[in-house]
């Protein structure tokens, strides 16, 4: 046999690219299921604050980024009882994600002021209300369901052809345990809302998944303006008939440390678990620490190598315990830096804020789990096909 530069190109390629799926292979042992191939391909989410670019879309994906969390708030798409709904500020973001095969989870959110004087009041309270917002969710799903007529119009041969990405699971409001986004906090009210929302959304599309809204972890604030996520889960469960409405439980689990965040989401499953709950998932549709060093007013704002540090952290421990907690997603919040949305906004995302991509450590972090993840499933697909593997960005 000749030495190793004599040989062709491409099989130095192959030999090459099949040591270093050994060498990964080996490696993934040592991680926290890191680079599990077992994980779901909607497991990596992520929370945007502002408009998202064709850029934002495509560093996402190659970031191993799978899913995006998107409001579809109510208030902006029906202003006026009688006006027909105004669909086209997101039919573009709908078209940005699916042409960059990013999976959406929608939050439907946000009562109009011709219902309710205030959007953080939930549409219960006489039939007037329940019928607009059982009107307004069997809108959404008509729109950008499996049969949603969003696909229809841009499907192939039209002119604005986008691949068909149907939205198949639905959240139902945001933290309606937080008087931030809904006032008041009670599991009676929000019961009501799923008992009307389940079949507005089953009537249009009978496979899909409905989440409830994700509640905020440990609020300082007491009834009635918040409540303990777990005793507001807990109280939700004794309502007779609820879990027949939805498929999934909701966690924000905003904490001072992964400690913390362990005890709160525990806690929930646990929860979960005494009312006999095993089938519905749980999804962690908001987790972020930011990277401003002000814990004495924001307890989740620990400073930028922190930030990266808790990351690591928690991933660490929702990954090996995925099974266990039947843990289905997890998004980070945020994409990029916002100030001025919130108390901590400006400090939460993987990027500082601008329409350039200057990455934090925790960016970094989240890649080297992403990235784990990708490699070792394209290593298995090399195996199986007989081929070298394509590698991710």
């Amino acid at each position: 046999m000749g030495r190793i530069k004599d040989f062709p190109e491409l099989f130095r390629l192959l030999v090459a690219k099949r040591i270093t799926c050994v060498l990964l292979a080996v490696v993934a042992l040592a991680l926290p299921a890191a680079a599990d191939a077992r994980l779901p391909r909607d497991f990596f989410g992520i929370v945007p604050q502002t408009p998202l670019t064709a850029g934002d879309a495509a560093r996402m994906k190659g970031g191993g980024i799978d899913i995006v969390r998107l409001p579809i708030f109510w208030h902006d798409i029906q202003r006026q009882p009688t006006a027909p709904p105004d669909w086209s500020g997101y039919d573009s973001m709908v078209a940005l994600m699916s042409r960059a095969h990013l999976q959406i989870l929608p939050v439907l959110y946000g009562t109009p002021r011709w219902v309710t004087r205030r959007e953080s009041k939930l549409p219960v309270a006489n039939a007037r209300q329940r019928s607009a917002w059982a009107g307004f969710v069997r809108a959404a799903v008509d729109r950008y369901g499996r049969r949603g007529t969003f696909w229809i119009e841009h499907g192939p041969g039209t002119a604005d052809f986008v691949p068909r990405n149907p939205l198949t699971t639905w959240q139902v409001w945001n933290e309606e345990n937080f008087f931030y986004f809904t006032t008041p906090a009670s599991p009676g009210r929000y019961a009501r809302l799923l008992k009307i929302t389940r079949p507005a959304i089953k009537g249009a599309d009978g496979r899909a998944k409905i989440v409830i809204g994700g509640l905020f972890g440990d609020p300082k604030e007491r009834p009635p303006r918040a409540m303990d996520s777990a005793v507001f889960l807990e109280r939700l469960y004794r309502i007779h008939g609820i879990k027949r409405t939805f498929d999934g439980v909701a966690l924000h689990p905003y904490a001072a440390s992964v400690a913390k965040l362990r005890r709160l989401t525990e806690a929930i499953r646990r929860v979960m678990i005494r009312n006999r709950d095993r089938r519905a998932g749980l999804y962690l549709t908001e987790m972020g620490w930011g990277s401003l060093h002000r814990p004495r007013k924001v307890a989740f704002e620990v400073g930028l190598r922190p930030q990266a540090r808790e990351l690591r952290g928690a991933y660490r421990y929702l990954i090996r315990n995925r099974g266990r907690l039947n843990l289905k997603q997890v998004h980070w919040f945020s994409w990029k830096d916002a100030p001025g949305f919130c108390g901590f906004c400006g400090s939460v995302g993987l990027f500082r804020r601008g329409q350039h991509f200057r990455p934090k450590p925790a960016w970094h972090s989240f890649r080297a789990i992403t990235s784990g993840r990708l490699r070792h499933e394209n290593c298995a697909s090399s195996r199986k096909n007989g081929r070298p593997p394509k590698w991710s960005p």
